[in-house]
This record gives structure tokens, sequence and C-alpha cells, in this order.
């Protein structure tokens, strides 16, 4: 049952960063042809106001496709603040969500005070932005204590139980976590595309990388969850003969 309720709340958490890119197009004028939670065939689809919103059938993902974007000189014709507005979005909405959750652990605790409703979940927020900052490093010396999918359902359903103030815990972890590894220079990711952006206001030429860079930090990117998914396996596989 912890599981399916784990599972779900990364579905949730998928959920908000998309919509955070959603509503920063939105703010910015740029229209979108398509709003999918999941990746893979469309379950369920509804087409409101111009834009077609999804369930596919692969729910640990999501995408934004704004209107009119066929190609990459499509995209490039949108104004470079409005493209870094609408890429910041998605990590934003997570810290945002991250403020939030503080925010009601603070007032489930009895913390009723102007600090702990405005300040402190700053401070908390950005607290964990720096741990999780300053683990990246661990991870290269440390490979084998990366964790995929298998194992944060399996840890985090260990962990949350049937605690509300945990999972809500769990979920600003999560959340957080989704921000900074989205942020990190590395195409497809969010941050991926900001580095493209920024090298292409100083030399259009540079926009001709996107490409290139968007299939190395694709295969990166599935080599690395197919490691983490096998260490979790093993480690679950000798959980269970211990």
């Amino acid at each position: 049952m912890t599981q399916i309720l784990v599972i779900l709340l990364i579905c949730f958490l998928i959920f908000i960063h998309e919509l955070g890119h959603f509503l920063a197009a939105k703010a910015s004028g740029i229209p979108i042809a398509r709003f999918s939670i999941g990746f893979g065939p469309v379950l369920f689809s509804r087409t409101i106001k111009g834009t077609q919103y999804c369930i596919s059938a692969f729910p640990l993902g999501g995408y934004v496709m704004p209107d009119g974007i066929n190609e990459l000189d499509d995209l490039y014709s949108i104004p470079l603040k409005k493209r870094l507005f609408y890429t910041f979005g998605g990590p934003l909405s997570n810290i945002l969500f991250a403020m939030f959750g503080f925010l009601s652990l603070n007032l489930i605790a009895g913390n009723v005070s102007f600090s702990s409703i405005v300040i402190d979940p700053i401070r908390q927020t950005f607290l964990v932005i720096y741990q999780i900052l300053t683990s990246i490093s661990l991870i290269f010396k440390h490979p084998d204590q990366l964790s995929g999918v298998v194992g944060i359902v399996t840890q985090g359903s260990e962990y949350v139980g049937m605690s509300l103030t945990k999972l809500i815990h769990f979920g600003i972890l999560l959340s957080v976590n989704f921000a900074v590894f989205n942020l990190l220079p590395l195409p497809p990711l969010d941050g991926g595309s900001i580095m493209i952006y920024t090298l292409g206001r100083i030399n259009q030429r540079l926009l001709k990388l996107h490409i290139p860079f968007a299939i190395t930090g694709w295969v990166l990117l599935l080599g690395l969850m197919l490691y983490a998914t096998v260490l979790d396996i093993g480690r679950i596989s000798s959980g269970i003969t211990a």
C-alpha cells in the first residue's frame, strides 16, 4: 500500500514540474499544443482552447509541447527571456512545492508564527538544496550508492509507512531533488536547455550542438537509469536472501 502511495507521490511531483513549465509558458505568451503526464501511447486526452491535455501510458515522466514548434529554428525564434522563463518554470515549481511542504509541516507541529509561515519554509528549502548540492560530489566517489525509481519506491515506502508528516517530508526531498537534478547542465534536462540557450546567445553557431548534445544526454541518462536500477534490484535481492 505504501509503495503505491510513493509511486502516486512521484507522479504528482512530475505533474507539479510539468505544470510549472505550462504556467510559465502561458505567462510568457507561448502557446501550448500538448500537456502530457507520462510518455508513450495516449490513454486519455481532451482538447481545451487549442491545448491537448493527455495522460499517457508511462506515468513516470511528462512533457509540455509548445504549439507550432516543429523544428529547432521555430524554438529559437521565441525570445530568449521567454525560453528561459519557460524552462525555469518546472524546477521553480518543485522548489515552491517544497516550501509549501515545509510550511505544512511547521503548522502540523504547531509552529504558528510569522517566521514559521514566511521565513522558515524558505530557509529550510534552501538548506535542503545546499545539502543535495554538496552530496552530488559523493556520487562520483561512491557510485554504488545511486538509487533509481525502484530504490526510491522501496526505500521511500519503508520510510513513510503510514505517517502523513513523513510522507510530506519525503515529498519535499523528492521535489527538491527533481529541481536540482533537472537543472544539471545536461541535455535533455532543463539545465541542458538553459546551457544551450546561453551558448546560442554568445554565438548562434553553437545552437547546432543542441541535437548531438541531446542525443549524448539521453544515452547517458538511460545508461545511468539502467545502472541505478541494477543496483536497486541487487540491494533488494540481497535483502531477501539475507
